[in-house]
């Protein structure tokens, strides 16, 4: 890819970006700033509050999960065209704990005209790794912009 076809789609994927998060009321609820997307690429991060623990103090599954979920959503859909997980596996490694800042990185592995697959690694401040995830998704034909 050449200098103005990286910039013009870098430029989408931030457009798609501010597009989802103006309509994403769950991703605000948790915390999730976003430092980078990019075509087929997003890192975010978040820090752990109090509400994001479970039963044994350690960070919710389902927190890290949904974290990991966004930052896939926010990965795959960056091409401008909306695209839905068909399948998506967690593998958790370790558990994040109050107060830890939790930064989420999707890359695009594969992407084909209907589907793409990513991988998700969820990491601690001090470069633990936490979670890694897989996704699949499906790319309809709508357009997001």
């Amino acid at each position: 890819m050449n200098q103005p076809e990286t910039t013009n789609a870098s430029r989408k994927a931030e457009a798609v970006k501010d597009r989802m998060l103006g309509h994403d009321a769950f991703s605000h609820w948790l915390g999730l700033e976003i430092d980078e997307v990019g075509p087929g690429y997003c890192r975010l991060h978040f820090t752990v509050r109090p509400d994001m623990l479970n039963g044994f103090a350690a960070l919710h599954g389902g927190v890290t999960f949904a974290a990991a979920d966004s930052a896939f959503a926010f990965a795959c859909n960056s091409h401008g065209r909306q695209s839905v997980g068909l399948t998506v596996t967690i593998d958790y490694l370790e558990a994040g704990k109050l107060g830890d800042v939790i930064t989420v990185e999707a890359r695009e592995e594969s992407l084909k005209h209907k589907v793409g697959v990513y991988h998700v690694r969820a990491t601690n401040q001090h470069g633990a790794a936490l979670a890694l995830f897989k996704g699949t998704a499906y790319r309809t034909s709508n357009e997001i912009l």
